[in-house]
């Protein structure tokens, strides 16, 4: 049976960056995505919006996906965002099935633990 085609699916502008910033907070070490607390706060309350700290863009079904982080103290920085890397591509490719060509990461923050 082929499958037809019964309409269009449009992404809102918020929806790849949303799911790169869901992707990277789950990677033991990251603290923050965008370094903003008001993402956070909201995150907590059940609510989404884009990070301002997450830029992306999509060319000819490609994806290009900027980032920054807010990182504990004492991980170790390569390790770790290679691991956003990885989950960032994965889940961006699993949920929208968009290639993705690139994830770069910069670090804007480190959480010292209390009392440093």
């Amino acid at each position: 049976m082929s499958e037809k085609r019964i309409g269009r699916v449009r992404l809102a502008d918020d929806v790849v960056p949303v799911i790169a910033s869901i992707a990277a907070s789950e990677v033991e070490g990251v603290v923050s995505v965008a370094d903003n607390m008001t993402s956070e706060i909201l995150s907590k309350m059940g609510m989404r919006k884009a990070p301002k700290g997450v830029k992306v863009s999509i060319e000819n079904k490609k994806v290009a996906v900027d980032m920054a982080l807010g990182i504990d103290a004492g991980i170790n920085v390569p390790e770790t965002s290679r691991k956003v890397q990885e989950k960032v591509k994965e889940a961006i490719e699993e949920m929208i099935g968009l290639e993705v060509v690139d994830v770069n990461i910069r670090i804007a923050s480190v959480l010292l633990p209390k009392g440093e």
